[in-house]
Parts: structure tokens; sequence; C-alpha cells
């Protein structure tokens, strides 16, 4: 959280604002846990430790199809790609840039544009914030927090469902 320049301790509305994003995405994230735990799937970490799941993360408003050439990830009606597979830390985190295409919805509209995703998995559970520098705009968005499930159908809500992009 960030705080303002009064100096009396206080919480700025901005640091709310993210504290609970991130709250409402890992509470996103257990539910969905608790849910597909109670309908027999499995339960147990993805095999890979020191590379993102090859796979589908879902959860809700958000999804990330990762292949062995590219990651995919939908926040909202906003898309991005990942080139190559995403390496982890000892502590399941990552850093990668990558591109992403925030006017994605009814109709992509201008380039995709620079961004960086990061993320930390802790066993099926992945948390990923993607920092976009809208050239086209010149500014920087921020996507995310996103709660996402390994093994999860992501729920998009009335934009597309993920695709792995078909490249030339």
């Amino acid at each position: 959280m960030t705080r303002d320049s009064r100096n009396d301790g206080s919480v700025s509305t901005v640091g709310k604002v993210v504290f609970s994003q991130v709250l409402l995405a890992m509470l996103s994230v257990l539910v969905t846990l608790a849910v597909s735990s109670c309908d027999g799937r499995n339960t147990v970490a993805p095999p890979e430790r020191d590379r993102l799941a090859l796979g589908t993360w879902g959860g809700d408003n958000a999804g990330l199809i990762v292949t062995d050439s590219v990651a995919h990830l939908h926040i909202g009606c906003t898309f991005g790609d990942i080139e190559g597979r995403i390496a982890l830390d000892a502590s399941g985190a990552f850093t990668r840039d990558g591109t992403y295409q925030p006017r994605a919805y009814p109709i992509v509209s201008g380039p995709p544009v620079p961004a960086r995703f990061t993320g930390r998995v802790q066993g099926r559970m992945l948390i990923v914030t993607v920092t976009v520098n809208d050239t086209v705009t010149n500014v920087i968005r921020t996507y995310g927090p996103a709660g996402l499930v390994f093994e999860t159908e992501p729920r998009l809500g009335p934009c597309p469902i993920c695709r792995v992009p078909i490249r030339p």
C-alpha cells in the first residue's frame, strides 16, 4: 500500500484500492480451489516447479493458456502474450516482458504494446499482474492482480475465451 503525503499514517485511496484488488484476487482463487477440490479434480500442485506449468489456468474474469512456445493471458477484455516458457525462481515468482492488447473488445484496435508480466505460483494458484506501457495513449496501465487456478477453465464474462495465438 502507499502512504499519502500528509504523513499522518493514513492509507491513501489508491493504496486501499490496490489492497482490495489483491484481496479479491486471493479470495477468488481460494473459492475456486475450494469448489474444484470438492468436485473430485486433481488438487495436487502442477508438475513443474521451475517453470510455469503447461495448460490452462483460469479464474474470474481472467485466463491463461501456457504452451511450449507462448503464454496467452486474458484479464477482462484485454489480452497479452509472453514468448517462450516462463521460468520460476525458488519462491515461484516470475517477471517477464511481452506484449499486450489493452483495446481488444469488441474489436481489436491499435497495435499490441510493451508489457511486463509479474506473478507468483503457490501450489495450483497463480496471482498475475501486467504493467502495460501504452505507447498509443502514453499512459502506464496496470491490469490485475488476477487470481488463477491450474487446470480450471477461465470465466471471462462477455469477452471471448482465451485461445492460443496462431504464429506465422
